[in-house]
Order: structure tokens, then sequence, then C-alpha cells
């Protein structure tokens, strides 16, 4: 049998459904002759009579009837298929797989993920909660799109860009019926002799090593009592009284029973928005430009804890 392609498809649909060439021609917008032509053809490449023509009638034959059903799921398919095409190259169809790290993006991910959905209601988001290590791993890779992650120096560019979204200050979270837990700030000289809990280098080398700078840098050699693998259990054992979290302030809730003091001078570690950008897909791209419209209008961070 040979090809027939769309062309013949369309052609035969319109005859068959205005059971008229002319009226069909006046549809298609094409010469009458081409059309009864195209229809001609079809009929001889599948080896089969579609219509019963008269001066003033056309009657569809029973492989007729078959083919005018089929021609009409093609068709639809077929055009579905152009716009799912289209909206994915505009970015309005597709998926987008995110990699982040947790509590440090509690305020703002889950309005974020909403406000792309409303607006963008065919592309579906994948979430993976990774360590920083494995978010900037997993996306150099081309396993994740993207990733709301800390700055990893064992990973050099490999093609990826960055877009900073916070510096984040550096602080103790304390019980807050701790005797220090009503300070406006603690210098970190305050640090030296207490039990310091930390997240694990091997889980976060940038908040690790940026505790340890702070602490050398106040002339003094911390006392880690602990190195969980999570930031939620750092946060556990300070609230059981096993020691000083040193912690970003996001990772805190304004309204817990732990307190935020921040640590004089001034430790930041960064957040930020990490991407591969050869062959970045357009949805992806449309997220990230979401991201960079909300940090350019402060929207990302609510006030973290009041004034």
């Amino acid at each position: 049998m040979s090809f027939v392609d769309f062309r013949h498809l369309r052609y035969f649909q319109a005859v068959a459904e205005e059971r008229s060439y002319s009226r069909a021609a006046v549809r298609l917008r094409v010469a009458q002759p081409a059309l009864s032509r195209a229809v001609k053809e079809l009929e001889i490449r599948l080896e089969v009579r579609l219509l019963d023509r008269s001066r003033h009638h056309v009657q569809l034959t029973p492989p007729g009837s078959i083919l005018l059903q089929e021609a009409g799921l093609i068709l639809d398919r077929y055009e579905e298929a152009i716009r799912r095409v289209r909206r994915s190259a505009a970015g309005e169809e597709g998926e987008v797989r995110l990699g982040y790290i947790g509590l440090p993006t509690e305020p703002f991910l889950a309005r974020l993920l909403r406000t792309f959905r409303e607006r963008h209601p065919r592309v579906s988001i994948h979430l993976e909660e990774r360590t920083p290590e494995r978010v900037w791993e997993r996306v150099a890779l081309g396993r994740l799109n993207a990733g709301l992650t800390r700055p990893v120096e064992s990973h050099p560019g490999r093609g990826l860009r960055t877009l900073l979204l916070r510096d984040e200050p550096l602080g103790a979270a304390l019980p807050a019926s701790h005797p220090r837990s009503a300070s406006r700030f603690l210098p970190w000289p305050a640090l030296a002799g207490e039990s310091l809990i930390v997240l694990a280098r091997r889980e976060g080398m940038g908040l690790h090593d940026a505790v340890l700078k702070g602490c050398l840098d106040a002339g003094f050699a911390p006392r880690i009592a602990r190195t969980p693998s999570l930031i939620s259990t750092v946060l556990h054992y300070a609230e059981a009284g096993e020691g000083w979290a040193v912690v970003p302030d996001s990772v805190v809730p304004a309204r817990g029973s732990l307190r935020f003091i921040p640590l004089r001078p001034a430790i930041t570690v960064p957040l930020v928005l990490v991407w591969k950008e050869p062959g970045e897909p357009a949805e992806v791209r449309r997220f990230r430009e979401l991201i960079e419209q909300w940090k350019a209008a402060g929207s990302l961070w609510p006030r973290l804890r009041p004034a």
C-alpha cells in the first residue's frame, strides 16, 4: 500500500462530511479539480472505493464510512500533537524536575509552586528533597532540571548557572527558656565552651565550614557535640537542651519553641537556584523566570520573624 499523507485525509474528510465536492472545495479554499484528484489518489493508494459519485450526490461506501471515522481520530490526534509541541516550545507543557533542600525553602516553595501551577497548568512539577551536594550533582548529571540549594565547592561549573536568592545570616538557635534567648545578637566568642550542634559536613559543606570559620576567626576552636545529617535533627537537639544549634535564620520558625539570635560579626551562607543552561527546556525557563520575578519583587521571603 502506498503512503497516505494528511492532505489526502483532510480532503477526503471534507468531501465525505459535506457530501459535495463543491462545498468541500469552498470549505477548504482549494480548487475543486485538485480536491477531486486528491480523493481519487487516496482511493488508488488504498486500493478501495471510498465514495459513490453521481452528478448531484456523493455517498460513502462502507469502507469510506470506516475511513471517515478513523480519519477524524487521526487528524484530531495530529492537531493535538501540534498544539502540544507548540505549548512545549512556549514552556506551557512539560515537566520541571526540581531538587531542593528542605527547611531553607519552606518560606516560599509551596507558594511558588502554587503560583506556577496556576500560570502553567499543563506543566507538572516533580520534586526531590536532597542534600545540597546531591541536588548539585543531579542537576549536573541532567537528572534534575534545576535545584534550590547551597553552592558546593566540590562541583565546578560543568555548564551550570546559578542565581543568588539570598545570603542567610547565621545565628544560634536556643530554647525560649534559655537565659540568652532574649539577646538581640550574640558575639561569636559567646559560643566558646558551649556544646555546638552543627549540620554534618558531608550533608552541608558550605554551612558546616561557615560555622567553623566564624569560630576560628573569633579565636577559639568550637566544641562540636553533635553533627546530625538533617537540619531538622539539629533543631530537635537544640530543643532538647543538648547544645546550641548554629544555623541560618530561615530554618528557625518565627513562632516556634526555639529563638534565633544572630551572630556578630555577621557570616552568611547563600541559597541559590542552580540550572544547566545548555538545552534548558522552555518550561524550566518559565519556572526560573518566575523565581527571578519573585526575587526582584521581594516575594520569596516574607518577614522571617518580628522586628
